[in-house]
This record gives C-alpha cells, sequence and structure tokens, in this order.
C-alpha cells in the first residue's frame, strides 16, 4: 500500500490528463455565449437525448456511489441492494413529473427549481427555502466525490503515508483542475466528460463480473463465502419492520429525493426537449443494471478476502470499507486495467462535482444575489456572478475534505437527503398542482427539516428512525418519515392560511405544463 504503483498511476494521469483537455474544449463544442447563465449553467437547453442520458448518468451514478454501494455490501451485506429498485423507482417519476417541469421552466426562462418555486407559488421566502435546502444539501455531496477521487488516488500509493500537503496535493491537483474547466466551459465540460466517464465505469463493472468470478472459481463459490448473514435481509421480530422497513422506505425515499436535488434537475433543464426527458426515463435504467453488478462487487471482496490481507491493512485502516473496491481490483487486476478502473472512478468524481458546483452557483446567482442583492443584473453579471459562487462552492468542499474527518462529511450527506426531501411538496408537487398555500408548504418545510435533523442526531446521525405507535416499531428512513410530516402539516395549515389571506399569485397557466 505504500509504495507507489507507477503502471497504474500513469494510466490514471494519462486519462485525466485527455479529460481535462476535454474539459477545457467543451467550451467550443455547440458553441454558445458563455457570458449567459443561460448557457453557462444549462448548456444553452441543446443537450439531446443521448447527451442527456450520458449527463443525467454522469451526474446521478457519482465515483461516492461506485465506492460506497459495494462497501456498503462488503460490510453490512444485502441492505447495499436497496439501491437497485431504488435507482427504478426514480425512472417513473422522472417520465410523470419532470418533462411537465421542463416545458414551463423552458417558457419562463427559469434555470433553478427555486425559480419554478417562486413563479408558481409567488413567495420569495419559500423559494429561498428551497434555495438554502438545495446548497446546503449539495456541498456535502460534492465532498464525497472527493472522498472517492481521495480513496482510489491513496490505492496507488500517492500521498499515503504522507502529511499536510505532500498527502493532500494530488486532491489539490484534481480539485484545480475541475474548478479551471467548470470556470470555462460551464455544463458543457461535465456532459462531454460523462461519456468518456461512462464508457470507462461500464468496461470497469462488466470486467469485474466477467474475470473476478472465473478468479474465485464462479459464482457459487462467491456466495458460499459470503456469510449467510449478509445474504439475505434479517428476518423482523415481533411487532416490528425491522430490516424489511429500512429496506423499503430507503428504497423509495431515496427515489423521491433524489431528482430534488439541484444537480439532477440541473441535468434535466439542460435537455433540449421533454421527448428526450422521456426517452431517457426509458434508457436510464441501464445504470440500474450496471449498479446492480457493482454491489456485488462488494461480495467479491468478501470472497477474495481482501480484508484479511496484510498488504492493504493500511488502506483499509485509513478508507474503511470504502478500500473494498480498490484493494479488489489492485488484488484481481493487472496494474494497467486498475489505471482504468480509478480513473472510471476519478472522473466519476469530477463529472457530479462539476455539475453540483454548477447547480449550486445557479441556484445563488438566481434566488439570492439577483433576488436580494441585485435585482438588475446584466446577462453578463450574472454569469460572471455564477462562475465565481462555483469556485466558492468547490473551495468549500474541498477544505471540507482536507479539514473535517471523512466521516462528519458523510453524516452531513445523510442529513442532505432529509433536508432536500422537504422540497418536495413545493417542486415536485408543485408541478402538478397549486392548492397548496405557499405559507402553509413554508411552514411544513421548516417542521420536516427541523424534525429531520432532530430525529438523525437522535440516531447518532444514521439514516434510519424506529417510530413507535400502537404497540409496534416502525424502522425506516428518517427522510420518508419527516416529508409526510411535512405534506400532512402543509394540507392542514392551507385551508386555514387561504381564509386568512385569499390572494394567490401563480405566473404559470396549465398550458404551460404541456408540449
Amino acid at each position: 500500500m505504500q509504495d507507489v504503483n507507477w503502471t497504474a498511476l500513469i494510466v490514471f494521469v494519462a486519462l485525466f490528463g485527455f479529460i481535462t483537455w476535454l474539459g477545457f474544449a467543451a467550451a467550443q463544442w455547440r458553441k454558445g455565449d458563455l457570458d449567459q447563465l443561460n448557457e453557462w449553467g444549462l448548456g444553452g437547453r441543446r443537450f439531446g437525448t443521448i447527451v442527456t442520458w450520458f449527463l443525467i448518468g454522469g451526474d446521478l451514478y457519482t465515483a461516492y456511489t461506485f465506492i460506497a454501494v459495494p462497501a456498503l455490501a462488503f460490510g453490512a451485506g444485502a441492505i447495499a441492494f436497496f439501491a437497485v429498485p431504488y435507482t427504478i423507482l426514480i425512472y417513473p417519476i422522472l417520465f410523470l413529473v419532470f418533462p411537465r417541469l421542463w416545458y414551463v421552466c423552458h417558457k419562463h426562462n427559469y434555470i433553478t427549481p427555486a425559480d419554478f418555486v417562486r413563479g408558481r407559488f409567488g413567495n420569495r421566502w419559500l423559494a429561498l427555502a428551497v434555495t438554502i435546502t438545495g446548497i446546503v444539501a449539495t456541498m456535502p455531496y460534492i465532498a464525497l466525490q472527493l472522498v472517492g477521487l481521495q480513496v482510489v488516488i491513496g490505492a496507488m500509493g500517492v500521498g499515503v503515508g504522507g502529511n499536510g500537503i505532500v498527502a493532500d496535493l494530488p486532491l489539490i491537483i484534481a480539485f484545480v483542475i475541475l474548478a479551471a474547466f467548470t470556470y470555462s466551459s460551464g455544463l458543457r465540460a461535465p456532459a462531454s466528460i460523462a461519456i468518456v466517464k461512462d464508457i470507462l465505469i461500464y468496461v470497469t463493472a462488466f470486467a469485474a463480473v466477467i474475470v473476478v468470478p472465473i478468479e474465485l472459481g464462479g459464482f457459487g463459490k462467491i456466495f458460499a463465502a459470503v456469510p449467510p448473514a449478509k445474504l439475505l435481509l434479517a428476518v423482523p421480530g415481533a411487532n416490528t419492520t425491522g430490516s424489511y422497513g429500512v429496506y423499503a422506505t430507503l428504497a423509495l425515499g431515496s427515489a423521491l429525493a433524489l431528482f430534488l436535488y439541484p444537480h439532477s434537475i440541473t441535468g434535466i433543464l439542460s435537455a433540449s426537449s421533454g421527448r428526450a426527458i422521456r426517452r431517457n426515463a426509458a434508457m436510464l435504467p441501464g445504470y440500474s443494471f450496471m449498479l446492480g453488478l457493482l454491489a456485488l462487487v462488494g461480495f467479491f471482496a468478501i470472497a477474495a478476502g481482501v480484508g484479511t490481507l496484510p498488504e492493504y491493512a493500511a488502506g483499509f485502516k485509513q478508507f474503511g470499507n470504502s478500500f473494498a473496491v480498490p484493494a479488489l481490483f489492485l488484488h484481481s487486476f493487472p496494474s494497467w486495467f486498475v489505471g482504468i478502473a480509478f480513473a472510471a472512478v476519478g472522473i466519476g468524481a469530477l463529472v457530479p462535482a462539476a455539475i453540483m458546483s454548477i447547480a449550486a452557483a445557479n441556484l445563488y446567482t438566481r434566488n439570492i444575489h439577483r433576488e436580494f442583492i441585485n435585482k438588475n443584473p446584466t446577462d453578463k453579471e450574472e454569469a460572471q456572478i455564477a462562475k465565481w459562487v462555483s469556485l466558492l462552492v468547490k473551495l468549500g468542499a474541498l477544505i471540507f475534505i482536507l479539514f473535517v474527518p471523512t466521516p462528519y462529511a458523510i453524516q452531513l450527506q445523510l442529513l442532505g437527503g432529509i433536508w432536500i426531501i422537504q422540497t418536495l411538496p413545493s417542486v415536485l408537487l408543485g408541478v402538478y398542482t397549486r392548492w397548496f398555500n405557499d405559507w402553509a408548504l413554508l411552514v411544513g418545510w421548516i417542521v420536516g427539516t427541523v424534525a429531520g435533523t432532530a430525529m438523525a442526531a437522535m440516531m447518532n446521525f444514521t439514516p434510519t428512525y424506529a417510530l413507535s405507535f400502537g404497540g409496534y416499531t416502525f424502522l425506516g428512513y428518517t427522510a420518508f418519515y419527516t416529508v409526510i410530516l411535512n405534506l400532512v402539516v402543509a394540507i392542514v395549515l392551507t385551508p386555514l392560511f387561504n381564509a386568512m389571506c385569499g390572494t394567490r399569485i401563480d405566473e404559470t397557466a396549465a398550458a404551460d405544463y404541456h408540449a
């Protein structure tokens, strides 16, 4: 672990060099005026079905996903496979809801979900709540992409055992590259790089599920080597949903939350048409298939016994179970292919991190700066503010990773899921109905956010909560419980607030939600 794997490192650096060039060259791809926020932050809304497929896939299936899901299978077993039904459930939601959102945003030049909420409900404070939630939930998500990058860099022996700037220099260099091409090319950079990233990820995933089982003697021997407790969910006890409730609510709650993240909506709004989004809803399950294969890699790591091999002890000590996938690849593949696989993960960190920083910058520029500081910026001023904010967001994520222990980043990301789902009534349901009172939605958001944060703190920032009612214990995903509470509050308060104030503002019309 301490020795540098030079072959893998050279291949890794070569592929990183290529995507760096591609990121800067993307400024000339489908060329537009990058001094307009619509062009810099949404790619001019000109991405067709194929590019959108790569962009949304690169956006949702991040470096940390490819490290964390197998790591969860390696450490906790079958519960990790909730990610497969979760990513299947999101695509009907994508098909039904988000073409409607695209149409109305395209007509009214909305760039962020908070723009839509502002127009739909006419409440700047509700839009500010959506904005703050989006930015705060996105920051730890960006930091976790850098964690994934940090793991594969460390697996090649770079910076391991060093201290201070020596150990952190590779991560800082990667950050500078990311910051530079995002500033220069906007959303076009991650869109072009996502194509390379996804090809590498598919090659890596298929190689893993073909080569490793052959080396280990087949799937029968692999599953025989996995402890029985990790192969199946534990059967719930009396009067409790147990692990079944956790699995189901994690899948459903995560599916409801994923496309509410600003980076997800940014990828959707960059599409050229609502039809392109519907096609993607049909095509994106291909990534779910790949994710299922990657979850199996966690079991491969158990069967290969990489957790007990002394040459990987330092890696597991430094990165925990997140080192399972890198250790398996180092153990099973030649160094040149390790370089390709690690580059796939590393590039898989840059693509979503770039989109996330752009999405956060768009939110700040449109819904804080323009709403509360300078109501009439020029197009160039607006784009320039977004570019600078995107740099600050990435810098904040880097500082977080360098100076805050990784478990805190993971805890904040788990909180981010609880927070972002509280925007569901305003954004997702707002696409279909204006029945809700805007102030009732704001109170529901406050109640859901506060309750979710408190519940997470009570459970030591694990994603689940044991809800007791009528002698039964319902163990489930905290975000799922709190968004139900949020909705109940909004539904109860809407008639009361409507009776107190009959004014209802909506700058959209029913016809805006259709082609």
